[in-house]
């Protein structure tokens, strides 16, 4: 059982492929090391301790031969070989969040067209979230059935605190850091109000855009939307501006899209369109910026004018891909998330 009638053999082995025969017929399953072992019950139970010793250091020295003989034939340790053709092990990988990648690519839409993105508090005073929005103490937004209310002492001056309701606390703060127009601001934040259904979550994402300067009007505002539903839901997808009333915005509208499942027409596969049953979805608000809510930020009304709209991050991705509970985003169901 000496190693040494293996090892002229071993070191004259010159490429992989005879390095990998020897060691299978020296360490393979019918391998010279196994026949040895299967030969164990034929010695005398005596001698059987030393015998299986013996093999076992023959096995090591056959294994460190030609471990020895790898690192000289590639130049490298024998821990690093390996080999280059064998399939490597795939390991699963991570990825963003669905509502993440959206604030992703509306961010870089917008920032094509000279809007900045800001952040601002998403607990803020019923004076930024309300009133400087031109919402009086009386209007239904600033009740606690629809905006959530902190246990805190309440400033004199500015009310309560509360979980912002809305991404358009960002307008007034924008438009005091800034004084002075042109305003373009695109303000993605979290907002919070109580409610849970298929399409609302107590908190939820929007974005909203701010628009300020000299000389703007609705035709802005129009092709600012329609710029945004075609990079964001595809080309030809249009927008639609229907009357509605807000109270920081004058005029105010509600956006429609066309419906990106049967392209704006209301109907398919012969029948009428269950996503959007007339060619439009919902989209969120809009309008001109009221005169107040310039006024308290500091801005001439007499001397500029602006649009702002609000849309819900959680809403738009549903349009997108045609999804129908917006609880889906916060299940942590990995088959859902895969998806995207």
């Amino acid at each position: 059982m000496e190693p040494k009638k293996y090892e002229d053999e071993i070191k004259q082995a010159s490429n992989e492929k005879d390095l990998d025969e020897l060691e299978i017929k020296y360490l393979g399953r019918n391998g010279t090391i196994n026949s040895l072992l299967h030969k164990i019950k034929e010695i005398p139970a005596d001698e059987r301790k030393e015998y299986g010793q013996r093999v076992n250091q023959l096995k090591k020295d056959l294994t460190d031969l030609i471990r020895s003989q790898r690192k000289n034939l590639y130049g490298k340790s024998p821990d690093s070989y390996f080999d280059a053709s064998i399939p490597g092990n795939k390991f699963p990988k991570g990825s963003l969040h669905i509502i993440s990648y959206a604030v992703e690519d509306i961010t870089r839409i917008f920032e094509k067209i000279g809007f900045i993105r800001v952040s601002y508090p998403e607990i803020d005073w019923e004076y930024g979230a309300f009133e400087s929005l031109n919402m009086p103490k009386n209007h239904p937004a600033r009740d606690d059935v629809e905006a959530s209310f902190i246990d805190f002492p309440e400033n004199k001056e500015l009310g309560k605190m509360v979980l912002t309701p809305h991404t358009s606390n960002g307008q007034n703060r924008e438009m005091r850091r800034v004084k002075n127009p042109p305003i373009r601001m695109i303000n993605i934040s979290k907002c919070y109000r109580p409610n849970w259904d298929a399409t609302h979550t107590p908190m939820f994402h929007q974005f909203e855009g701010l628009c300020v300067d000299k000389s703007i009007s609705i035709v802005h505002l129009k092709g600012t939307l329609d710029y945004f539903a075609e990079k964001y839901f595809g080309k030809d997808t249009k927008t639609r501006l229907r009357p509605h009333h807000f109270q920081f915005t004058e005029p105010s509208f509600e956006v429609d899209v066309t419906c990106t499942v049967c392209k704006g027409t209301g109907r398919i596969a012969g029948g009428k369109c269950k996503v959007c049953k007339s060619g439009w979805l919902e989209l969120g608000g809009t309008g001109m910026v009221h005169p107040f809510v310039l006024k308290e930020g500091g801005i001439d009304p007499r001397v500029f004018s602006g649009w702002a709209f609000g849309f819900g991050i959680e809403r738009v991705i549903m349009m997108k891909y045609g999804l129908d509970d917006i609880r889906n985003y916060y299940s942590g169901d990995i088959r859902f998330l895969e998806q995207f």
